[in-house]
Parts: structure tokens; sequence; C-alpha cells
């Protein structure tokens, strides 16, 4: 069995899409975080060891932080079309747009949120690096990895879509945001991240 150990409206959000672009049978059980404005608190029963999630439970074994989430679940649903197989020559580049979107684009964004990038030159360097690469990228678009979307548009994308006022102003990004918010499985998990109940109804 499946769980994905989730809160509302945090970096789990964006697993809740990327099972319904699998389709994947997977249970969700809601759960409360320590947030960053002081609210909320550990869950007793959310197996991640930080007490954060995502954190993805499967036959007992426990998968946590988003992009091994990602790639897990992607993994066990290989027909979905999100990825590449080993060996293809589009599978390092889409792990690459993975690792980064964790090991530098969040950060780079952590640093204009928290207003790094106005006195730091070498944290406004890698803000303006890793906004760039993602515009180059949009260039040839209209996904990341051109024609095909793939579980990197879900963990950038999914990002880009709650930090656009720290972006700068470009049709570009506008344009990815709407076509990433305009897809079904999308709309379907903003549902699901929005209304626990409704979900655990559903």
């Amino acid at each position: 069995m499946l769980t994905l150990f989730h809160a509302p409206q945090s970096r789990s959000s964006r697993l809740l899409w990327l099972i319904e672009e699998l389709g994947a049978d997977c249970r969700v059980e809601y759960c409360d975080i320590r947030r960053k404005d002081g609210t909320g608190a550990p869950d007793p029963k959310n197996p991640h060891p930080d007490g954060k999630v995502p954190a993805l439970l499967h036959d007992g074994a426990l998968i946590t932080e988003s992009a091994a989430v990602a790639l897990y679940l992607n993994g066990l649903y290989p027909g979905a079309g999100l990825g590449f197989e080993p060996g293809s020559p589009r599978r390092g580049p889409l792990l690459t747009w993975i690792c980064w979107s964790t090991g530098e684009m969040e950060p780079a964004i952590l640093d204009k949120l928290t207003g790094a990038v106005d006195t730091d030159p070498l944290a406004l360097a890698r803000y303006d690096a890793a906004v760039t690469r993602i515009l180059e990228a949009l260039w040839e678009g209209p996904w990341l990895m051109g024609d095909q979307f793939t579980l990197a548009d879900i963990l950038v994308g999914g990002s880009l879509g709650w930090c656009r006022q720290y972006l700068p102003e470009s049709p570009l990004l506008d344009d990815y945001i709407a076509r990433l918010a305009a897809r079904p499985a999308h709309h379907r998990a903003m549902l699901r991240d929005a209304a626990p109940g409704r979900a655990e109804a559903a």
C-alpha cells in the first residue's frame, strides 16, 4: 500500500499533483507540520524523521524528500510518461532538472524571499542564474524538456506557482504557470490540497 503524508499548502502539494498525473493508487494521510510563521506542530502520525512533508510509505518502506518521492513514485508508474527509462539520452537531463530544483533553484528563491539577494552578491548571482536557466528552457518550451511534460515540470513548476511574486515579470513564466494550472491533474490536486475533508470523503 502507498500512503503519502501531506500537509495542505506545503512542499508536499506538488506530490499530490504527481499522484494525480500518475493515476497512482495512493492513500493521502493529512497531517500537521510546523510552519515558518510559528503555527502548527510536528504530527505524531507522520513518520518523517524531521516531522516534515512529504513522506511516502510503501509496504513499510519510508521515502522522504520531494525529489526522492517523485522519482520513486514515477518508477512505480513508468507508463504514465513522466520520465525516461534508464539508458535513454533524456534521462540524465531529467535527473539534472529534478536535483537542481531542490539543490539550487529553491535555495535561490529563498534568498530572494528573505532579502539576501539585496545584500549578498553571491546570493544575487545564484538567483539570477536560476531564473535565467528556467527562462532559457521555456524559450524552447512549452515544457522544461521541450514538447514532453515531465517530472521536472511538477517539481520546478510546482515551486514557481507559489513563489511567482518573487520572480521577475515575464510573459514566458506567466504562460508556463498558466499551462501548468490548466492541467486537469493539477486542478484535481489543488482541490484535494485545499479541502482534506472533501478528499477523504471522495
